[in-house]
Order: C-alpha cells, then sequence, then structure tokens
C-alpha cells in the first residue's frame, strides 16, 4: 500500500502463487484513504468493491473484460496508480529484493522494510 506521492505505508508477504486479493483482504482494513486505486485484479464484487461502498471509500479500478456487467470508472484518476509501479521499480533497483536472495519470509520482508524505509527518507 502507498500514499497520494507513492510513498510506502504497508506490506504484506504472501506465498508466490497466491491471488492478489489475500493482500486486499489484509490490507484494505487499515486503509485510511477515502480512493482506492488498484488494477483490474481486485475486480471483486464482494471482496473489495462492496466493502469500500459501504465504507465510504471510492473505489477506482477498472472492470475486467469479461465482466458481465461493466462499471465506470474515473480514468483520470486512474493514471496516478503509476506511483504505486515506481515504487515497485525503486524496490526493484536493490538487488537482493529483486533476485530474492534470502531463505526466509522473515528476512527477505526485513529487507523489503529496510528499502523502504530508505526510499522514504529519499
Amino acid at each position: 500500500m502507498v500514499d497520494a506521492l507513492g510513498n510506502p505505508l504497508a506490506f504484506l508477504l504472501t506465498a508466490g502463487q497466491a491471488h492478489d486479493l489475500e493482500g486486499a483482504d489484509a490490507l484494505l482494513p487499515q486503509m485510511q484513504a477515502d480512493t482506492l486505486l488498484a488494477d483490474k485484479a481486485f475486480d471483486a464484487d464482494l471482496r473489495v468493491i462492496e466493502p469500500l461502498l459501504a465504507a465510504g471509500k471510492t473505489p477506482v479500478i477498472p472492470p475486467k473484460s469479461n465482466r458481465k456487467l461493466q462499471r465506470a470508472y474515473d480514468k483520470d484518476l486512474y493514471k496516478a496508480r503509476h506511483l504505486m509501479e515506481n515504487l515497485y521499480c525503486k524496490l526493484k533497483q536493490y538487488r537482493a529484493i529483486a533476485t530474492r536472495y534470502d531463505k526466509t519470509a522473515r528476512n527477505f520482508l526485513a529487507a523489503v522494510h529496510l528499502a523502504a524505509a530508505v526510499i522514504w527518507l529519499n
């Protein structure tokens, strides 16, 4: 999770084969922002969109192409999602994170937090 400036706020390490919605289940309840910018992987009515709307938050998520009822979303606001992708690129500049040298999830997540702290300070 990142803020409006692309600074890291929260991380959740999941298994490599896990779907993005597992992270959403854990991170979205603690989200304090009024708007969520996410990609098509988060286009899930029951797990993401309906809880956000019930909490008075705005989801800006493009609908999947195979969705029967296409939802409207703010395309101009969605363009700001590149800040999240920029954070991933900054994290991958650290070789140990890009190649996942650490054997244990604990050590890898610690490296991600350390790199995020350096990114936050810059």
